[in-house]
């Protein structure tokens, strides 16, 4: 054993500093050969696609469909992994030669998930075969309307199944219960990459071929898996890896124009971060505010100068989400909240239906308990909505307890949606607070700052920031890495910025540090110069500031005390 210890073995072997390995070690990855993996993941460790349940199945009758030039239908969705995934596979089958055409529900006149009526004019339009992308795995009844016209139907998907599977020619879903396929936590965009993998292979393309196109496909699964939060861990850290360096010189026209809008800079490197604020919104944009085959037109089109009107569109787009989600917001926080009430339901008319998923998240992040939003239609009598939670809490099976109050749900662990008639919401506000009381408590529904590491603030500017900043991408299941700096002073009077800001000068030695604590601006009267003080903070990259020539890292402020002298 090294005589400091095991975290400084491991430090060793890696040639890590210490406080980028203590989080290793704080995250469970505490042998040298995952480490080394982990900090260098490779494509070789991308899954056999095979392994899917019915993967062969499913690679057969569409590799049939396209030899025998059928009509092909992708049945998507309007999110960014929908429409991440309609693009992966529109692209594939036109390289294969298909005739493949697409549907994307527009989420104000349909809503979510397969209907019957797009199913009966795909068969009136002479289509033999849909492929569900990111959708399906509740659509039973869908999928056996389609087989009585005489459609075949794969469905690829990724949210939770009911008990029983759509009765089509293959479910691809690494969540059934069936599938032994490694990596659960697939997006929908994965699982379509998978198909294309699996399709290429049927076709006998060679292996430098398939090689070249799996590199293209990786940047949309890169941003759908970074968009749709799943975990960056496992297979999911190799896409989202591999995809974001291959975006740093993106040959798709839509994506360049994207960028332009966006304001990230040609040749930079693209982070996990800048996708989920800066990408991933402008293109989710579209399914919430309007339509989102904008999206996939973007992705597919060939005309640069239409390119770049679709993406100032969505940037357009995203400033009235934007203000749509604050105004909503606000207006939730207007309603007081109990400690007692362990699950949240909000609810009014005239709600934008494309961002109450948005406000459900903030809400559940700031309240630390499951959230619900709703927006009631009068003309309809219905409600629709988005719920959100925290790790603690499974809504779906919450929505499972409680199903005969719902024309229709589905989603996941911590996200899910649902549809229901208005006159129930006063019902469901209280049996899904009951169901939440009776599974959290008090202990559960406080915010818990879990610390990665302690750090010093010389080791961070030594070398410590940037090692830390090697464990990207960060996101869901390896967030940015929590520090805490012990006993550091106040240097300056910490200032207010645009009345809602603090920034806190902080030294340790003969090193300083700006700490930036954003909406934090109640706590700047609570702290002098002079002070000592203990920090909890994140690591995060500063792509402005490193363009501007500075370190390329700050701090985020999580938490600040007084620290004990």
């Amino acid at each position: 054993m090294h005589p400091a210890g095991p975290v400084a073995a491991l430090a060793e072997a890696l040639g890590l500093g210490l406080p980028a390995t203590r989080v290793l070690w704080t995250r469970e990855v505490r042998e040298v050969g995952a480490a080394e993996r982990f900090l260098r993941p490779s494509l070789t460790e991308l899954h056999d696609p095979y392994l899917l349940a019915e993967m062969g199945k499913a690679a057969h009758r569409l590799a049939a469909a396209v030899r025998g030039q059928e009509k092909i239908l992708l049945y998507g969705d309007y999110d960014v992994d929908g429409t991440s995934a309609v693009v992966i596979l529109v692209s594939a089958l036109r390289l294969a030669g298909a005739v493949v055409g697409f549907h994307v529900p527009h989420r104000m006149r349909e809503g979510y998930g397969m209907r019957a009526e797009v199913v009966e004019q795909a068969a009136a339009d002479g289509v033999g075969l849909i492929v569900s992308v990111d959708t399906g795995i509740r659509a039973g009844a869908v999928v056996a309307h389609a087989g009585q016209l005489g459609i075949d139907v794969i469905v690829t998907d990724h949210h939770l199944p009911e008990g029983e599977l759509p009765a089509a020619v293959a479910v691809l879903n690494p969540n059934r219960t069936d599938c032994l396929y490694p990596a659960k936590n697939l997006c929908g965009a994965a699982v379509a990459l998978k198909l294309a993998q699996a399709l290429f292979v049927e076709l006998g393309w060679e292996d430098g071929k398939r090689e070249r196109l799996l590199g293209s496909f990786l940047k949309l699964a890169a941003i759908a898996t970074v968009a749709d939060v799943v975990p960056l861990t496992g297979e999911n850290r190799v896409i989202v890896k591999h995809g974001l360096e291959g975006l740093r010189d993106p040959r798709n026209i839509g994506l360049k124009a994207l960028f332009k809008v966006a304001g990230l800079e040609e040749g930079a490197a693209i982070s996990a971060r800048q996708v989920g604020f800066q990408i991933g919104p402008r293109i989710n944009s579209a399914g919430r505010m309007d339509d989102a085959r904008n999206v996939i037109e973007l992705f597919l089109t060939t005309d640069a100068t239409r390119a770049q009107e679709l993406a100032e569109a969505l940037d357009t787009m995203n400033k009235a989400r934007q203000e749509t989600t604050a105004e909503i917001l606000e207006q939730c926080k207007r309603i007081a909240v109990s400690e007692e009430q362990a699950g949240l339901v909000y609810a009014a008319a005239g709600w934008h239906q494309g961002v109450v998923g948005i406000v459900a998240g903030r809400l559940a992040e700031q309240y630390s308990r499951p959230v619900f939003v709703l927006s009631e239609d009068a003309e309809t009598g219905e409600a629709k909505g988005s719920g959100r939670s925290p790790a603690t809490f499974h809504l779906l099976e919450a929505l499972e307890a409680m199903s005969d109050l719902f024309v229709k749900f589905g989603g996941h662990k911590q996200a899910a949606g649902l549809t229901m008639r208005a006159e129930k919401i006063t019902e469901f506000r209280a049996r899904f607070e009951a169901y939440a009381g009776a599974r959290l408590g008090p202990e559960d529904l406080r915010t818990v700052i879990e610390i990665d590491a302690e750090a010093t603030l010389p080791e961070l500017e030594e070398a410590g920031a940037m090692e830390l900043l090697s464990l990207a991408p960060f996101g869901a299941g390896n967030p940015p890495p929590l520090v805490m700096l012990r006993g550091v002073d106040v240097a300056l009077t910490p200032e207010v910025k645009n009345d809602k800001h603090l920034f806190i000068k902080v030294r340790q030695g003969e090193v300083m540090k700006v700490v930036k604590g954003w909406g934090m601006a109640e706590l700047a009267g609570q702290f002098r110069e002079g002070d000592r003080v203990d920090v909890a903070a994140l690591v995060e990259e500063d792509a402005w500031g490193r363009a501007r020539g500075g370190a390329g890292w700050g701090l985020i402020l999580k938490d600040i005390r007084m620290a004990e002298r």
